[in-house]
């Protein structure tokens, strides 16, 4: 028999967290541990609800299957018990450390993944903010790699311009979060081309894209909020060229395992990317960072202070997570 615990944690951040339609100024998280023959497995996802009044609690929506998780429900049944979002990816990602410890052996073998985890680089991100406080925060992350900024709002080429004269050395990539019209998009595209941005992520509200269809960017585009699992992708085929996979999206590792075996299998590239949450949230999505293009997990980075153990971060190289993390 299984016990479940649900916990509601927060942790602050160094500073707010800005993108087009909200402001974060603390994460809020759920972790799920799930404890059965003297060991105990641990999930985080992020507290949707926080930011979201008008959606169900997510704790309320693990406490709805309790019973079954505490019966024995593994992951494959699990699926079908709850729906894709952050709670189901809070379960689900105890479940797979609970397993990998019940038998033995890392997650990743679970998976079947060859070889050991391989340190990823992950993006920085730069919040939304003013063209020169932008780049201030750019100077101070200017030895980090990757950029990526936080856009969606009028004159955002202007951000990006200031950015690039503070950190002329990065890779940059740019995330409107919705927050473009079709103009937009059309008129910021060349500016942003001749600034050296290397992706566009989801410029337009989700169901709101037609006119991407056939549409030739002169940078690649990838989409986030549009795409939840594999039932997303074919109204994405043909508009984008990178898909983004969060976990607390996809409802945990294993759709989203699936969900990228998928999106590959149809000639998308692959972007794992996270909400705000500690290294117990990006654990699993070292998993998926194996088998990405690019690579978005620096949540902890963006925290005050992380739980520990945690992940390993020198600079933006993230390094595998520790057995006694997860997995």
């Amino acid at each position: 028999m299984r016990k479940m615990t649900v916990k509601a944690e927060q942790w602050p951040l160094h500073e707010p967290f800005v993108i087009s339609r909200l402001i974060q100024r603390q994460g809020e998280v759920i972790v799920v541990e799930l404890e059965q023959d003297g060991v105990v497995g641990r999930g985080e996802c992020e507290r949707a609800d926080a930011f979201e009044p008008d959606r169900p609690a997510v704790s309320d929506e693990i406490e709805a299957v309790r019973h079954q998780i505490e019966a024995g429900t593994g992951r494959k049944d699990l699926q079908a018990l709850m729906s894709s979002g952050p709670a189901r990816n809070a379960v689900d990602c105890a479940l797979w450390d609970l397993d990998a410890k019940l038998a033995g052996i890392p997650v990743h073998q679970l998976v079947g993944l060859e070889g050991p985890l391989v340190p990823a680089t992950t993006v920085f991100t730069i919040s939304l903010d003013t063209p020169e406080k932008m780049a201030s925060d750019a100077a101070a992350n200017c030895h980090r790699p990757v950029l990526k900024l936080k856009l969606g709002r009028e004159g955002d080429p202007g951000r990006v311009a200031a950015v690039r004269e503070a950190a002329p050395d990065a890779r940059i990539s740019v995330d409107a979060n919705t927050g473009w019209s079709e103009a937009q998009l059309v008129e910021y595209l060349p500016k942003l081309a001749a600034l050296g941005v290397e992706l566009v992520e989801q410029p337009f509200v989700p169901g709101k894209d037609a006119m991407l269809k056939g549409f030739t960017s002169p940078i690649p585009l990838a989409v986030d909020e549009s795409c939840l699992d594999r039932t997303s992708l074919p109204h994405l085929a043909g508009k984008y060229g990178y898909v983004n996979i969060k976990l607390d999206k996809t409802g945990g590792l294993t759709e989203a395992l699936a969900l990228t075996a998928e999106a590959k299998s149809m000639g998308f590239g692959i972007m794992v990317g996270c909400n705000i949450g500690t290294s117990l949230a990006m654990a699993p999505g070292m998993i998926i960072a194996q088998l990405a293009d690019f690579v978005d997990l620096d949540g902890p980075l963006l925290l005050s202070q992380d739980r520990q153990p945690s992940l390993k971060y020198v600079d933006s190289l993230v390094h595998p997570p520790p057995p006694e993390l997860w997995g």
